[in-house]
């Protein structure tokens, strides 16, 4: 991770007075019409998205962060003035806003800086990750519990004035050696708002403590467990990201073949579905990617096959017999190494006969939908797989009810 203290520009909609003024001490403000500019130095990517989730529990509208190139002796200018939200669709590579564009170009700049360095090992990367996260407060709405399902711990997320008539079971990412579903629960809390469901997000056993297939048992024994305490499978969805997509798929797969009925849907946010790396894009999208590489990957494979054969259906889904699952939403950025396996995924669906939608997101990282604050494009995705799971969740209670 960078060590340099880098200069940010921040907008907010509104004028912040003395006393909102104070959850900023790093900042110094400007009045320039109806906006406040917040500029100042902060150590880290972790420092910057604590700021960024202050701002959002405060109920104040971000319009823009700026990444502040020029060395500090140079006239930096005044932010570029303009709405900063034009990420309502998918966006086409040719006509592509400028604000958009501005806004990847300062989440790819983070992201370098805090990526992990390629000869760390896995102590070293979970206490990245748990700097990372821990500067990440969720919104005061959302309250996470701890419990356990089927012998498995669990974290139960619900949001604030959100009646919860379903049930997404989320899976974390991590390589299936890092995170947890706590750290983990801003984004997960962010699909259960757009599903109007409650969240229970999986805490499965990681490696290399616990290598496969203990993730996956965890995760079809939390599934079974909503199924005997009474939850219709047509009120569940799937949901994960990065390796929690891969394991989403995985559970369906698994649900399958134990004879089990089969929720509604599923949203994978960049799927890691192919753990022999065998993608094009491991490679093409190399220097692309500001957060992943092959060298990164390739030792946490090792911790989680642990000798079993990495082309297994449940390991890499890529591979698996996809025939007979319900409707998959699969979402995946252009700057990404794990590009083709979302686009293999699909392909592997479409040719099992599986209702399937490909969404790629030009310009945009792994799990891009984790940096609302920074991308609208983030926003935009997660309102689509709302409108995508809620389309599903109504339909089978036509079928069913």
């Amino acid at each position: 991770m960078g060590d340099d203290p880098v200069l940010y520009q921040i907008r907010v909609d509104g004028h912040l007075g003395p006393i909102l003024m104070t959850a900023f001490p790093a900042f110094v403000s400007e009045q320039q019409g109806g906006e406040t500019v917040l500029t100042g130095l902060l150590p880290d990517a972790a420092a910057l998205f604590g700021v960024l989730f202050e701002i959002e529990s405060l109920g104040l509208d971000l319009l823009e962060v700026r990444r502040v190139r020029p060395p500090l002796h140079q006239d930096l200018g005044p932010p570029r003035a303009g709405p900063a939200k034009c990420a309502t669709e998918p966006s086409a590579i040719e006509g592509r806003c400028s604000v958009s564009t501005e806004q990847q170009e300062t989440l790819d700049a983070i992201l370098r800086q805090s990526a992990f360095p390629v000869d760390s090992g896995v102590e070293e990367q979970r206490r990245l990750l748990r700097e990372l996260t821990s500067a990440q407060p969720l919104p005061a709405e959302v309250t996470v519990e701890s419990a356990e399902l089927g012998g498995v711990a669990v974290a139960g997320i619900t949001v604030d004035g959100v009646e919860p008539r379903h049930v997404v079971l989320y899976f974390h990412g991590g390589v299936y050696v890092l995170g947890d579903a706590f750290s983990s629960a801003g984004l997960a809390s962010q699909v259960g708002r757009r599903a109007d469901a409650k969240v229970v997000s999986v805490d499965y056993r990681l490696a290399p403590e616990h290598p496969y297939p203990a993730a996956v048992d965890d995760a079809l024994a939390v599934y079974e467990a909503l199924l005997e305490d009474g939850v219709a499978p047509s009120d569940i969805v799937l949901a994960g990201d990065s390796a929690g997509g891969g394991l989403a798929v995985a559970t369906l797969v698994n649900a399958r073949d134990h004879g089990l009925p089969l929720p509604a849907a599923a949203y994978l946010m960049s799927p890691y579905a192919d753990l022999t790396l065998a993608g094009a894009s491991i490679d093409t999208k190399r220097k692309a990617d500001p957060l992943l590489s092959r060298e990164l990957l390739e030792p946490r494979v090792t911790d989680y096959t642990a000798g079993q054969d990495a082309s297994l259906g449940l390991i890499s889904p890529v591979f698996a017999d996809l025939s007979g699952l319900p409707p998959l939403l699969i979402q995946v950025g252009s700057h990404e190494v794990l590009l083709d396996d979302a686009v293999r995924l699909a392909q592997q669906a479409a040719g099992a006969d599986v209702e399937v939608i490909l969404d790629v997101t030009p310009g945009v990282p792994h799990v891009f939908q984790a940096y609302g604050p920074l991308l609208d494009e983030a926003t935009a995705a997660l309102d689509r797989a709302g409108q995508f799971l809620a389309a599903r969740l109504t339909g089978a209670e036509r079928v069913t009810g």
